[in-house]
């Protein structure tokens, strides 16, 4: 199945919950965005710097200095007006190809220079947010907390056909804090914002009882206006960038964790987005 046959089919499943909801019930709307991502700051390091492990910039060295695709899917569900719950699903993955002009060692692999490379990037996650109206009327607040699943694979191959690849994938819970407003000054156009983040050692992240840092941010600001009963579109920027540092204890039994416990990750990143929002009132025809 390609990309865009599986974007529509999620696409398709929202619709498809929205439609299943009774509005007496709880309030069901769907989003759906388009756009494209800068990744302004990137570095990663797989490995001890004092065992020769470099640090690679995804920027200036892998590739990533030019625009790329991303999409974002979420549903929310307002229940007595003032409980909000949403689930959003977010694909990223960039793919780079090039030739190193400098020598790297990643996870105790070296590459020389001259190696072409393929580098993969992939870092979807999937979000459960609970929000608290907090202010309700032509301006609302909500606060809240949310669950985030991550789902991180990075990847360096040679395509050279010789051997050498470089893993490191990572599945893991993290929890944050969240705040959305939005404000309506006429009717049929608001401005809104949302920002969930955290920053943390993993003793609060996940339970671990060794020092690893970590940190997400995700922060938009978006114009939204309406387009009928039930429907609206929006213009979304948004800046979602995070950390992750340290020397992990956990056993590295599989064949696709990275031989080194050692890790440091830093990104920064810069979207631009075209959404369409739709609830029960739009499928209806009210």
């Amino acid at each position: 199945m390609s990309r865009k046959q599986v974007h529509s089919c999620i696409l398709a499943l929202l619709l498809g919950a929205v439609s299943s909801v009774s509005a007496q019930s709880v309030k069901v709307s769907a989003e759906a965005e388009l756009g494209f991502i800068k990744v302004f700051y990137h570095t990663y390091r797989l490995g001890a710097v004092a065992d020769g492990a470099s640090t690679f910039d995804f920027v200036n060295q892998g590739g990533q200095e030019i625009l790329f695709p991303v999409q974002r899917y979420t549903v929310e569900a307002a229940l007595a007006k003032r409980n909000i719950i949403r689930f959003l699903y977010q694909p990223l993955q960039i793919d780079t190809e090039l030739a190193f002009r400098e020598a790297v060692n990643l996870d105790g692999i070296a590459f020389a220079a001259g190696t072409p490379m393929r580098m993969t990037y992939s870092f979807p996650f999937y979000r459960l947010t609970y929000l608290y109206r907090i202010l309700d009327g032509s301006f609302t607040l909500d606060a809240g907390g949310a669950i985030q699943l991550r789902n991180a694979s990075v990847r360096f191959a040679r395509l050279d056909g010789l051997p050498g690849i470089s893993v490191s994938q990572n599945l893991g819970i993290v929890p944050a804090l969240a705040l959305a407003a939005e404000w309506t000054p006429v009717q049929g156009f608001s401005l809104g914002m949302d920002a969930t983040g955290l920053w943390a050692s993993s003793s609060i992240i996940n339970g671990a009882d060794f020092e690893f840092e970590g940190s997400i941010l995700d922060a938009s600001l978006r114009t939204l206006v309406d387009l009928g009963p039930g429907a609206g579109a929006f213009l979304n920027l948004r800046f979602l960038g995070g950390t992750a540092a340290g020397i992990s204890r956990y056993p590295r039994s599989a064949w696709s964790n990275s031989v080194s416990p050692e890790t440091e990750n830093r990104l920064a990143t810069g979207s631009v987005t075209l959404g369409v929002r739709i609830d029960q009132d739009y499928l209806a025809g009210r």
